[in-house]
């Protein structure tokens, strides 16, 4: 009985990032791969605002008065920088897919190798359906995480740098307004996913629990028609089902509030910057083709952050599914 006790202690989230690196170096080549992929594609689209800005400023005021020689040559750059980053993103999220599924596959033969030699204990104080749920939903969870969320943050990084960097370049001047708009993004984010991160893990265990009653009363039939209990299961599983439902909606709720808030400081920041880049434009230090530049980077700079907000949804749904599933195989 013991031994069974190990299995019960759940894991701390550093633990699950861990154990869950550890599956993913065992395909250390194939990330690496996809490391330099994120990388040049990455690369290859933040060029496009750049040669955008140099576009716009052969457009000279007043009528026809239009360097269509150097638009179209912009344009055409920006065209091939654009193929070429799809292409590598297109060969990314096929090896992405790839590695998911075999950590997918190395995660359910792991647990379900350490089901055959778990004590007979560990079963008579676990409902069966919920051992199912780890293997089944919980793990499918972590393999959605892999193949999208994975790319989406190493994507975010590279191009919330990148973006940054080419801002700073431009106008040292408006990225000043990125002082006060980032740490407020990072401030809510923190909050809000402090306060979310309960609910995804009850709602976690609230759909095992309620996998794990279903199974029972399933198999069981024949005794609960035999006792006359099928009144009593029903009010049971209602219970029961009302308990997950209302889990799953909590979690989801108060997980969507993160997107909105997020953007709208975003947005917030980009009225900042049209109205500062305006009057820096009528003062002559910054032409009309830097200015679009500027904006474009901005939002490739806040987009990533708006897609985190809803990543972390993504992210604190595999963590408690980790949590889950490896207290199985640690």
């Amino acid at each position: 009985m013991r031994r069974s006790q190990k299995f019960e202690k759940p894991q701390n989230r550093k633990g699950t990032l861990i154990q869950l690196g550890g599956y993913l170096m065992r395909y250390k080549w194939q990330l690496l791969a996809a490391i330099v992929l994120t990388i040049g594609s990455n690369l290859l689209a933040l060029v496009g605002p750049l040669l955008s800005g140099y576009a716009i400023d052969a457009i000279e005021l007043g009528t026809g008065r239009v360097d269509f020689s150097q638009v179209f040559y912009y344009a055409g750059w920006m065209v091939v920088f654009y193929i070429g980053s799809a292409g590598l993103t297109y060969v990314l999220e096929v090896l992405m897919i790839r590695i998911s599924r075999q950590v997918t596959f190395a995660m359910r033969k792991d647990v379900f190798n350490k089901l055959m030699d778990l004590p007979v204990g560990y079963f008579d104080v676990h409902q069966t359906g919920d051992v199912i749920s780890r293997i089944t939903y919980d793990i499918d969870t972590v393999n959605s995480s892999i193949s999208s969320d994975l790319i989406q943050v190493s994507s975010a990084v590279i191009t919330v740098l990148g973006s940054f960097l080419m801002m700073l370049a431009i106008s040292p001047q408006l990225v000043l307004i990125f002082a006060f708009t980032v740490p407020a993004s990072i401030l809510m984010s923190r909050y809000l996913v402090k306060k979310t991160r309960p609910l995804f893990s009850r709602r976690s265990r609230k759909l095992g629990e309620l996998n794990g009653f279903v199974e029972e009363m399933v198999s069981g039939q024949k005794t609960l028609k035999i006792y006359d209990q099928e009144e009593h299961t029903i009010e049971k599983f209602n219970i029961k089902n009302k308990q997950a439902v209302d889990a799953y909606y909590n979690a989801e709720y108060y997980g969507s509030m993160i997107y909105p808030t997020i953007n709208f400081i975003n947005n917030v920041s980009l009225a900042c910057i049209s109205v500062f880049g305006a009057l820096l434009y009528l003062a002559g230090s910054m032409s009309i083709g830097q200015i679009s530049s500027f904006v474009l980077y901005s939002r490739k700079f806040s987009g990533p952050i708006n897609e985190m907000a809803n990543i972390m949804n993504d992210l604190q749904s595999s963590l408690a599914a980790d949590r889950a599933g490896f207290c199985l195989v640690k």
